[in-house]
C-alpha cells in the first residue's frame, strides 16, 4: 500500500495540483511545478509510474503464489534494492535535517520550515517504505525452498542501490 499512497502526490502535482506544495518541498521544485515545466511534470508521472510499480512489486511479495524461481530472483533483486535505495535516501533527509537543526549546517532561514517537513515527514516516509519493502522480502525468502539464488539477487540489489546511491552523492545528483 506504501507505493500506491505515495504515487498519489506525484500525480496530484503532475496534473497541475499545487495544494501543501510551497510549505512541504523545496521552493525549486514548487517553481517548476507552477510553471509546469514539461521535463518536470515527465519527472512527475515517472516518478508515479515508478512509485505505483512498488506498490505491485508489494503485492507480489506478500502474494502466496509461488512465482518461479527467475521471477522470485527478480522480486528479491527489485525489492532489496528498492528497500535499501528508500532508507538511504530518507536517511540523508533526516540526518541532514538534524544537522540543520543542531546547527552544525547552516540553511538559508526561508528553508528551515521545509527542512523540517524533509526531517520528519519525506525522510522518515521514505525510510518506512524501505524497510516495508525489505521485511516483505525477507518474509518471501523463508518461505521459499530454494534460497540460494533469490539471496543472491536480493544482495545484489541492495549493492546495486548503494553503489548508486553513493556514486549519484559524489557527483552531486539528487
Amino acid at each position: 500500500m506504501w507505493g500506491f499512497v505515495f504515487a498519489v502526490p506525484s500525480f496530484y502535482w503532475a496534473m497541475g495540483g499545487l495544494a501543501g506544495t510551497a510549505s512541504t518541498i523545496s521552493p525549486s521544485l514548487v517553481k517548476l511545478a507552477q510553471e509546469q515545466n514539461p521535463g518536470f511534470l515527465a519527472v512527475l508521472w515517472v516518478t508515479g509510474v515508478l512509485k505505483v510499480v512498488g506498490g505491485l512489486l508489494g503485492l507480489a511479495l506478500v502474494r502466496r503464489r509461488a512465482w518461479g524461481r527467475g521471477v522470485e530472483c527478480l522480486l528479491q533483486l527489485m525489492a532489496w534494492g528498492a528497500g535499501v535505495l528508500l532508507v538511504w535516501h530518507g536517511a540523508l533527509f533526516v540526518g541532514q535535517g538534524l544537522l540543520v537543526q543542531a546547527h552544525v549546517i547552516e540553511l538559508a532561514p526561508e528553508m528551515l520550515s521545509i527542512s523540517r517537513w524533509y526531517t520528519y515527514l519525506w525522510g522518515p516516509w521514505f525510510v518506512c517504505g524501505g524497510i516495508a519493502f525489505i521485511v516483505a522480502a525477507r518474509a518471501r525468502l523463508s518461505t521459499m525452498a530454494d534460497r540460494r539464488g533469490a539471496t543472491i539477487a536480493g544482495m545484489v540489489g541492495g549493492l546495486g542501490a548503494l553503489a548508486l546511491s553513493a556514486a549519484s552523492l559524489i557527483a552531486g545528483i539528487g
